[in-house]
């Protein structure tokens, strides 16, 4: 998945729709070794309820480990959380398709305990086809930032743990001049920024759908497919995900890109000729959100897990140390990056209305891919 993809336009989304699928049944892809060997029928709480006892950490630690399905800070997260908690977890990690794709073959008989992606509208979908728990409250969600307090839905079937741009505009200043570059999303359309531009794919990288999902909502369906038709005709270049995109835009394939925020701050951390623009007009949000399969029978350590990456501290230790560290916080009192742009305005897709049409939106793109 790391090689350049020098077809042109969206010749590789087939191919890789089709692929995606296959995690559904092979289970590849993940970092870390898939729950799709165990019985969850056979789990047992981490803490009998019985004696009102409470658990310690070595009561914890006897029982089966919380299973997670994540995207990222699968590097970080899991010792932080044992070590805090006492609970064991092991994490399943994969792209956003991998992970969906993964949570659809498994939904007569889930395998994880919780979901935690920058993957709001897929996520959302799941809450209200009744697979996630509803109605709980954590302990750190009083002190959620105004911005992520809105994004909780009503049945509370998932809480934002914080969002970032799915996409920023970045251009190669050794082959674009930054007096030259453009300054907003119209702007990529134009005939001078012909065959320049790339972006990730919305069917197989988390961020990019919740990316497309907002110029569909902001124009209306039949305007936001004239919008990327034309971006398009224009010239641009998908790739699987949005680190394909970063290595292309490097190594001079394309000069311009819609890239994820972390991704770009990369480059400019390690002194690559680029330039970061935030939008007027915003950048859209990935909001990066955790819910509880509702059948689990590790309800107290899934709780347990959703309040820590609540936790403000938790959020700042992301932000300290995590590889996805760029990104606003849901919790008050974290702080995000001192280097990220004081005029970064994230804009959402409203979650209903882009869980209503990711599939409609998706298949549009394929049928691209396949024209």
């Amino acid at each position: 998945m790391n090689k350049k993809n020098r077809k042109p336009k969206w010749s590789v989304l087939t191919m890789l729709v089709s692929t995606s699928l296959l995690f559904a049944g092979c289970g590849q892809g993940s970092t870390t070794p898939a729950a799709s060997g165990t019985d969850k029928t056979g789990n047992q709480p981490a803490a009998s309820t019985t004696t009102g006892s409470v658990p310690t950490k070595e009561d914890k630690a006897k029982g089966e480990p919380l299973v997670v399905y994540l995207n990222d800070f699968d590097e970080i997260i899991g010792p932080m959380f044992e070590k805090e908690t006492g609970y064991k977890v092991k994490l399943v990690s994969g792209n956003g398709a991998e992970i969906m794709s993964r949570i659809e073959a498994e939904k007569g008989n889930p395998h994880w305990d919780v979901v935690w992606m920058d993957a709001m509208p897929s996520i959302h979908k799941l809450g209200k086809d009744g697979q996630l728990l509803e109605g709980w409250t954590p302990n750190h969600a009083a002190g959620l930032t105004d911005f992520a307090a809105k994004l909780v839905p009503a049945n509370k079937t998932y809480y934002p743990t914080g969002a970032h741009a799915a996409g920023v505009i970045i251009a190669n200043t050794k082959q674009l001049p930054t007096d030259k570059a453009p300054k907003s999303w119209n702007d990529l359309v134009k005939p001078e920024f012909q065959n320049m531009v790339g972006m990730a794919d919305p069917a197989v990288a988390a961020p990019a759908y919740p990316f497309v999902a907002w110029f569909f909502q902001q124009e209306g369906m039949d305007k936001g497919k004239a919008y990327f038709d034309q971006l398009l005709q224009n010239g641009a270049r998908v790739y699987p995900k949005n680190p394909n995109v970063a290595k292309a835009l490097t190594g001079g394939e394309i000069k311009l890109a819609a890239l994820q925020e972390s991704n770009a701050y990369t480059l400019k951390n390690k002194k690559e000729p680029v330039e970061i623009i935030w939008p007027e007009e915003g950048a859209p949000a990935s909001v990066r959100v955790a819910g509880i399969q509702k059948d689990t029978k590790n309800v107290e350590a899934a709780k347990a897990f959703i309040d820590f990456i609540l936790d403000p501290k938790v959020q700042q230790q992301l932000i300290d140390q995590g590889e996805e560290s760029y990104f606003e916080p849901s919790a008050k009192g974290a702080v995000a990056k001192k280097d990220r742009a004081a005029n970064a305005k994230l804009v959402v897709a409203d979650p209903e209305w882009a869980s209503e049409h990711e599939a409609e939106i998706k298949q549009w793109f394929a049928d691209k891919a396949v024209k």
